[in-house]
């Protein structure tokens, strides 16, 4: 998905990784980068109210974020065919396991 020539705005893919992202990911991070990865989650808490990661309201936020980043890419490749071209094959089957996972995530 951030392969050159897709359709995807990749400010979308943050925050989408970010609620999927197991624990021993977010714990290691943590642990690396503890101190700004502590200043950035409170500014972002100041100003956004996010859900907590493994609450449904979270897998919901997962699922409107990759239906819109599938929505943004099948539209801009125009269709299903040009989606599937060599050049953005990885991409479409990127936002396609995605999405699928998002959705794997509600249940």
């Amino acid at each position: 998905m951030l392969a050159k020539g897709t359709a995807v705005p990749k400010s979308f893919l943050v925050p989408l990784f970010a609620l999927q992202a197991p624990a021993d990911v977010i714990s290691w991070i943590k642990g690396e980068y503890g101190i700004w990865a502590a200043f950035l989650a409170l500014l972002v808490r100041l100003f956004f109210f996010i859900p907590g990661r493994g609450t449904q309201q979270g897998a919901i936020i997962s699922l409107v974020i990759a239906g819109y980043l599938a929505f943004q890419h099948f539209s801009r490749a125009g269709n299903l065919r040009k989606a599937f071209e060599q050049g953005s094959v990885v991409a479409t089957l990127a936002i396609i396991c995605i999405t699928a996972l998002s959705c794997l995530f509600l249940i």
